[in-house]
């Protein structure tokens, strides 16, 4: 698995995000390389759980709208700016999908199954197995499948999925775990009956 880069930052790159977020603080003009830093994973995050593009582009307007306004409630936590943002993110979405009585999506086009490796039994049955998976998702809990979206999708240490979660590390990493044994139930069951 490939190491995000916004979200698995050096203690250097930590210190010099905090340096923009204080002087963000002090002038909100100078909340630029935040923006340029977290603009393009924000919109990707939307556009990943979302069929409509424009709309995935306005909530992620009004994620920094939002960012900026409350940036002074902002608190470093030892995890990158971006854990806050999308959080942020995550609660403008579901905010319009309570207005739009939209369904939530995960794009699964550019998501590669090898991911998920453990599932395949034989990799010339790629797209047998994708299919498999894309059911066994499904019979996921919304809590479970956002877990592994968090972890997999998303790549994020279970330290930053229990931040965003309001979970300890250790309790992000065990229900993590019991997610994906249930996907793995799921999956088994759904290659057992084909």
């Amino acid at each position: 698995m490939s190491v995000n880069p916004y979200f698995h930052q050096t203690q250097d790159l930590l210190r010099e995000e905090q340096l923009w977020v204080t002087q963000a603080k002090a002038d909100p003009t100078k909340f630029a390389p935040l923006y340029r830093k977290y603009y393009s994973p924000i919109l990707r995050y939307l556009l990943q759980r979302s069929d409509d593009a424009e709309m995935a582009h306005d909530i992620a307007s009004q994620v920094f709208v939002k960012a900026i306004k409350n940036l002074n409630q902002y608190e470093f936590r030892g995890v990158p700016f971006g854990s806050w943002l999308y959080r942020i993110a995550k609660s403008e979405l579901y905010q319009q999908f309570r207005e739009k009585q939209t369904t939530k999506t995960v794009r699964m086009d550019n998501i590669q199954v090898a991911t998920f490796d453990e599932f395949l039994i034989d990799p010339t049955e790629g797209e047998l197995n994708r299919s498999r998976l894309l059911a066994a998702l499904q019979q996921l809990k919304q809590e479970q499948l956002r877990l592994i979206e968090m972890r997999f999708f998303e790549q994020l240490s279970f330290r930053e999925i229990g931040d965003q979660l309001g979970l300890t590390e250790n309790n992000a990493k065990v229900k993590t775990f019991r997610a994906v044994e249930k996907l793995r139930v799921h999956f088994y069951k759904k290659n057992l009956a084909a």
